[in-house]
C-alpha cells in the first residue's frame, strides 16, 4: 500500500501504452456465492467471465466479506461480483463498496468493481458476453446535458415543459420545440434512435421514473423484466431494445436499488439492452455520487471509460471526505443514512466553505450508489471537445512527467454544465494501467496530489492560469501482475 498527499496538481491520460496491460488472469476475479456457483444456469455466467478474461474465481459461503482474505492475496485489478438479482440487493451494493476499500489501508476503492447481475440468469450471460467496446456516439437524456462534448444526441427538459435540445454530427446543439409529453419520444430514443447513452433524473422509485420534474409527464414503468412507457393519457409504449448500450440515472431516487423481479434496474438491463449502469439504492438528496458521474464521463469525452468515471467520482467524493471531514470520512452507517450533525467541522472545511451538512452528504452518498455489469467492458464516448489537455510521458527509465495545458482560457478548469447537485470543481484523476510503489515526487509539489498504488488525485485549482502548464515529475517502479 502507497498512500500520500504530496503538493502538486497534474492531470494525465492514457498511459496505458506506456505500461502496456490487459485484464487477463489474476488480474481480473469473479467474485460469486457458493448457492449462485451452483446454480447450472448462473455457473454458466461465471463460466463465461472465466474464459472471457482468464479470470480466477472466489466463493463465498453466505457473505461476501468472506471474500477478503482471498481478494487480499489475489489483489486483482477488476473484480466481478455475479450476484442474482435476489442478491445484489441495497445491502450488498453498501457491502461490496466497503470491503474493496479494505485491500490495503487507504480508504479509498482498490479494485475497479462492478455487481454483474440481471433479470435471470440468460440477462447476465448476455451482458458477460458483451465483448465488443462501446464507442458512445449517440447520447439521449431526460435532463439538461453539455451536448457539445457529445456526437450528437438530444434531451428533452425536466424542468421546463417542450423545451428540448438536438445535436446532429458536425453540427451545434440547437433549442427547438419539443411534443408536451415526452414519453414516446424518450422511449424511441432507445428503440429507434438506439442511443448509446440514456440519462434521467428527477422523481423515481424501484418501478418508475417520472419524467416531468416540474409539470406532468409521462412515466416509465417496469413490471417482470420488461420496460415500457405510460404517457400521460394511459397508452402503454413497449421498449424493447438490444442495443448495448451504459444508463446513468444520476439524479433518480432507487432507480439501482433492486428489491425484486419487478425492479426498474433489472428492466432496464433486460429489455433496453443496459450492460452498465449506475444508480442509486436509496433517495437521493445530496447528489454528488451521481452527478459527478457526468464532470469525468460525459464533460471529458474520450478520457475514462464508464467504470474509471464512476470511480474517478468515487475517489473524489472519498477525498473531499478525508480532507475535510476527518471526523466522521471513516464511519460505516446504514446505507442511506446520515450521521448525527454533533462532530466538529474542520478548519480545512471552514476556509472551503463547506458545511457540517455537506459532510453528513457525502457520508450519505459515498456507499450507495451502485455500479452493475462487468467492470472491465469498456464503454467510453467518442473523442470530443476537451478544457484541458492531460499527457503522461516517460522521461527516462523510471520517471515520468504529467501536464495539464489548459485548452479554455481562464475558463479551463470551471464547470462545463450546472444542471443537478454538486456539480463541478472535480479533481483531476488518472489512473495507472498497472499499480505502482517506490514513488518518489521530483517536481511540482506545489500542487498537493494523492498518490495511491492505482490512481493520482489532483484538487481542481479552480482559478487557471491559461498561460501556465502544470507540469509535475516522479520516480516510480511499475509492478508487474502475477500471471
Amino acid at each position: 500500500m502507497l498512500f500520500f498527499r504530496i503538493a502538486a496538481r497534474f492531470a494525465f491520460c492514457g498511459a496505458c501504452l506506456l505500461f502496456g496491460v490487459v485484464a487477463r488472469g489474476a488480474d481480473y476475479v469473479v467474485v460469486v456465492s457458493k448457492a449462485t456457483q451452483s446454480d447450472s444456469e448462473w455457473s454458466k455466467v461465471v463460466g463465461e467471465l472465466v474464459a472471457k478474461y482468464q479470470a480466477e474465481v472466489i466463493v463465498y459461503d453466505n457473505d461476501v466479506s468472506e471474500s477478503l482474505p482471498a481478494l487480499r492475496k489475489t489483489f486483482p485489478r477488476y473484480a466481478c461480483f455475479v450476484a442474482t438479482s435476489q442478491e445484489a440487493g441495497r445491502p450488498m451494493v453498501a457491502d461490496v463498496h466497503r470491503l474493496t476499500r479494505t485491500l490495503d489501508d487507504d480508504p479509498y476503492a482498490d479494485v475497479f468493481w462492478g455487481i454483474l447481475t440481471g433479470y435471470d440468469a440468460a440477462n447476465a450471460l448476455a451482458i458477460a458476453r458483451e465483448r465488443e467496446p462501446l464507442v458512445i456516439k449517440r447520447v439521449a437524456s431526460g435532463t439538461e446535458l453539455a451536448m457539445d462534448r457529445v456526437t450528437e444526441g438530444v434531451w428533452y427538459c425536466e424542468l421546463e415543459q417542450n423545451r428540448m435540445v438536438r445535436k446532429t454530427p458536425g453540427g451545434d446543439a440547437k433549442q427547438s420545440q419539443g411534443p408536451s409529453d415526452t414519453t414516446q419520444a424518450l422511449a424511441a430514443t432507445l428503440t429507434e434512435y438506439k442511443a448509446d447513452l440514456f440519462v434521467t433524473s428527477g422523481h423515481a422509485t424501484e418501478r418508475n421514473w417520472q419524467i416531468g420534474f416540474r409539470y406532468r409527464n409521462g412515466e416509465f414503468q417496469s413490471k417482470a423484466g420488461e420496460l415500457f412507457g405510460v404517457d400521460t393519457m394511459g397508452t402503454r409504449i413497449p421498449i424493447l431494445s438490444s442495443n448495448p448500450r451504459v444508463y446513468l440515472p444520476i439524479g433518480n431516487c432507487l432507480m439501482g436499488h433492486i428489491d425484486g423481479p419487478d425492479a426498474m434496474a433489472l428492466a432496464f438491463m433486460n429489455s433496453a439492452g443496459v450492460r452498465q449502469m449506475m444508480g442509486y439504492t436509496v433517495p437521493t438528496g445530496y447528489g454528488y455520487g451521481g452527478w459527478g458521474c457526468l464532470d469525468y464521463f460525459v464533460e471529458q469525452p474520450g478520457r475514462y471509460t464508464f467504470v474509471e468515471a464512476f470511480f474517478a467520482n468515487q475517489h473524489a467524493l472519498i477525498d473531499r471526505l478525508e480532507m475535510n471531514f476527518p471526523e466522521i470520512a471513516r464511519l460505516n452507517t446504514p446505507p442511506g443514512s446520515m450521521p448525527s450533525r454533533k462532530f466538529t467541522l474542520s478548519d480545512t472545511a471552514r476556509k472551503a466553505g463547506l458545511s457540517v451538512d455537506d459532510g453528513r452528504g457525502l457520508l450519505h452518498d459515498r456507499d450507495v450508489v451502485a455500479l452493475y455489469g462487468d467492470p472491465a467492458w469498456s464503454a467510453k464516448l467518442a473523442p470530443g471537445k476537451l478544457s484541458y489537455e492531460q499527457t503522461l510521458t516517460e522521461v527516462s527509465a523510471g520517471v515520468f512527467a504529467l501536464e495539464i495545458k489548459p485548452l479554455s482560457g481562464e475558463k479551463s478548469f470551471e464547470p462545463v454544465n450546472q444542471n443537478g447537485s454538486e456539480r463541478g470543481g472535480r479533481p483531476f484523476v488518472h489512473f495507472f494501467p498497472n499499480r505502482l510503489k517506490d514513488i518518489e515526487i521530483i517536481s511540482g509539489k506545489e500542487f498537493s496530489p494523492v498518490i495511491t498504488d492505482t490512481f493520482v488525485l489532483i484538487p481542481n485549482p479552480r482559478v487557471c492560469d491559461p498561460n501556465k502548464t502544470y507540469r509535475v515529475e516522479f520516480k516510480a517502479t511499475v509492478v508487474t501482475p502475477r500471471p
